[in-house]
């Protein structure tokens, strides 16, 4: 029964999310001279997910706030993940970012937020009217799942897109675990 709460909702939220995502951000990526990734809290755990798997694909690809992150320069895009919009880490993120020129993308549950009017592009997970209190899955569980299977798709389509083999993605894997 809990299972099928969750996978329902889940669904719900991502067929209402745009298909033309997964061009749009693929092609945001390709412009990109490199990705930094960021979100805090659990949000940031979809972050590090995300720019692991961005790594695997053969970007050059970084999560805001590791010590070996270089700095970001114009020709770069932050990607800010935040459900509510409004994190004030990641809005004091993005305006460093947007005063050195690089582009900032955000996926989030809200568009209409601080990060909403930052950046240049966002991707907006679901509906906002989705996201009510759901029993079972408290404290933004929703928007992190489903941010998480959306994001996991991205990678998907850009595999496909790209004939990306799973040999070379093996290849960029870490090896001293």
């Amino acid at each position: 029964m809990h299972r099928d709460l969750v996978l329902n909702k889940l669904s719900e939220i991502l067929s209402a999310t745009d298909d033309t995502y997964e061009n749009q951000l693929t092609q945001l990526l390709d412009q990109s001279g490199r990705i930094f990734v960021a979100g805090a809290g659990r949000s940031g755990l979809i972050a590090r997910f995300f720019v692991m798997r961005l790594m695997h694909a053969g970007y050059e690809a970084f999560l805001v706030g590791e010590v070996v992150t270089p700095s970001v320069r114009d020709s770069d895009t932050l990607i800010l993940i935040s459900g509510s919009g409004g994190t004030e880490q990641l809005v004091a993120f993005a305006n460093r970012a947007r005063k050195i020129g690089a582009k900032i993308a955000l996926v989030t549950a809200k568009v209409d937020s601080a990060l909403g009017d930052i950046a240049d592009q966002v991707f907006e997970v679901g509906k906002p009217d989705l996201y009510g209190t759901v029993v079972g899955m408290p404290m933004g569980t929703v928007f992190e799942l489903s941010t998480l299977i959306f994001l996991e798709a991205q990678i998907s389509h850009l595999i496909h897109e790209k004939g990306i083999p799973e040999e070379e993605m093996r290849g960029r894997h870490a090896n001293l675990e």
